[in-house]
């Protein structure tokens, strides 16, 4: 996995030490003992709680998000190399990986990032912030998912073969939306395809789109996990959250509806 990875702070390559990895100007980064190389250079921005990663784990693993999951696996089909940026536990990653291609997780959630290295055998999981220069080399990415995650474009344009492509998962109005209402979640920005375009818009070229539409039958753990695992984690106030949930009927059925957009590097 070495043979992806770049030090964030010069881009030499880096060798291998005991406990740690090493570019030849001395830039020293840990490796955990659960397998992962910790990038994290500076103050890192805000990254997923213990709570919300298990939340996330409890909800992927469950099947409920399986049709995008097949969705993005459909879309990497014969690539060899694949990079996913915001990760998370790598359940969309182990996904996408093909008999034989090779995966690297990122995200700054170091509590997340210990999941991804147990998703899949051919996963290498680093702790990496987004919005830093990525500790990846340059052109060696097939393919770069980005699902429900920030984005970095001249990062993500960087780290990809000039035929690479860049798939993004986004949510679609409607998404979620008794749960939006019901419990006051964060709504779904009706602008967000134009913003998404006109943030990529400099360093990529949309090559494709497709809606991702299908219904949910959740109990109320189903609701506590997908609620607890999204930005609305961060602003629901926990008392609130309780007393909107149990005045949910015992199952409900919940829309899904997600944006899957393709991107090629703009010539």
């Amino acid at each position: 996995m070495l043979r992806l990875l770049a030090c964030p702070v010069c881009r030499g390559p880096l060798s291998p030490l005991p406990t740690a990895v090493r570019c030849e100007r001395g830039h020293s980064f840990d490796v955990a003992r659960q397998g992962y190389v910790n990038f994290l250079t500076g103050s890192p921005g805000t990254a997923d709680t213990p709570a919300m990663v298990a939340a996330r784990d409890d909800f992927l693993g469950a099947g409920h998000f399986r049709p995008i999951a097949e969705q993005i696996a459909a879309h990497c089909a014969g690539a060899e190399v694949i990079g996913d940026a915001g990760a998370g536990t790598g359940h969309y990653l182990a996904a996408a990986l093909g008999p034989q291609a090779v995966g690297l997780a990122m995200d700054i959630s170091k509590h997340a990032i210990r999941r991804a290295a147990r998703a899949h055998p051919r996963i290498g999981a680093v702790v990496a912030d987004v919005w830093r220069p990525l500790p990846v080399r340059d052109g060696v990415l097939d393919v770069l998912l980005n699902v429900f995650a920030p984005r970095n474009a001249a990062e993500f344009a960087r780290v990809l073969r000039p035929e690479g492509r860049l798939l993004v998962v986004t949510p679609a109005p409607g998404h979620l939306s008794l749960l939006v209402e019901r419990l006051g979640l964060l709504t779904v920005d009706s602008d967000k395809e134009r913003r998404l375009t006109a943030a990529l818009g400099g360093h990529f070229a949309q090559v494709g789109r497709e809606e991702v539409t299908f219904e949910l039958s959740l109990d109320r753990s189903g609701v506590a996990a997908v609620t607890g695992m999204g930005p609305s984690a961060w602003h629901l106030d926990q008392e609130t959250f309780t007393e909107r949930a149990a005045a949910l009927p015992e199952r409900v059925t919940v829309g899904v509806a997600v944006l899957i957009t393709s991107w090629k590097r703009a010539t």
